[in-house]
């Protein structure tokens, strides 16, 4: 189901419990996009480049990239995309779903997937639809919460509370949106985590990932804004420079699917390569 602009998104709503969490996202959406694209400039020059922002959500990341390369941002959200064009009249908007995308195969350089993956019925399409997508020698970068975080766990990446994170879609709506939060029951883009082992069997025979929680560590340390902004991550990581644990994580930190990034790393940053 497509939003348009007539109805009244749930992250809108300045009642909604997750509305501040949503907020602060929005307003550092800039801020994301220059952390993205410190992890792809580790992979290819970004410059020249015929890119596709799929799932766009503020803009940031297009509007960033939009200043050296051909950008497509592409959302679901008619708010979103108005609010992108309000910014600049650089980057090239379209409205449409990520699993039934109109473009010829072999079109981009690069794509983006930020945060995208966990909210779509199909992620074994939405793969399918990149692999085609993408030209020869292009990348994916994609990010995504991690299904068996012991911090998701603890507090959800999407509701900000304990457990819906191991859930799947029809369970959060049946037992969490049901009992909790009625009104947003018939919600389309209810978010169904992954794990680490999915995304093996999501890729395995189209893509090999690379890993970037070293990278993603060191720069949350660092304070980059553009990764951490729910108020429990912010407290967590305050917590840990307070205790200087910092130190000891970012040399404990790793790219290996080991215990770490199975069941630790809070979200997967990932660059994807055509096999």
């Amino acid at each position: 189901m497509e939003i348009t602009s007539k109805e009244k998104p749930a992250w809108l709503d300045a009642s909604h419990p997750n509305y501040k969490r949503w907020l602060r996202a929005r307003e550092l959406s800039e801020a994301r996009g220059n952390f993205v694209l410190s992890v792809i400039e580790k992979f290819i020059t970004c410059k020249n480049l015929s890119i596709l922002d799929l799932g766009s959500g503020e803009g940031g990341t297009s509007l960033l990239l939009s200043r050296n390369n051909f950008v497509i941002s592409f959302d679901i959200s008619f708010e979103r995309l108005q609010r992108q064009k309000d910014k600049s009249a650089k980057i090239n908007l379209i409205q449409g779903n990520a699993l039934f995308t109109p473009f010829k195969n072999s079109s981009y350089n690069l794509i983006i997937l930020q945060d995208v993956i966990e909210h779509v019925t199909s992620p074994g399409k939405l793969i399918e639809n990149i692999f085609n997508l993408l030209k020869p020698g292009g990348i994916v970068y994609l990010s995504t919460p991690n299904k068996l975080s012991v911090f998701n766990f603890i507090a959800d990446p999407h509701w900000g509370v304990p457990f819906v994170s191991i859930m799947k879609r029809e369970h959060v709506r049946k037992i969490f949106l049901k009992n909790f939060r009625e009104h947003e029951y018939n919600r389309a883009d209810i978010a169904q985590l992954l794990s680490l082992n999915d995304f093996f069997n999501l890729l395995e025979g189209k893509f090999s990932f690379y890993l970037q929680t070293s990278h993603s560590t060191r720069r949350l340390f660092e304070g980059d804004r553009g990764i951490a902004w729910s108020n429990f991550h912010l407290k967590l990581v305050r917590v840990l420079k307070i205790l200087r644990i910092d130190k000891f994580l970012l040399g404990f930190s790793n790219d290996k699917p080991g215990i770490l990034n199975n069941f630790f790393n809070p979200t997967f940053y990932l660059i994807l390569k055509k096999t």
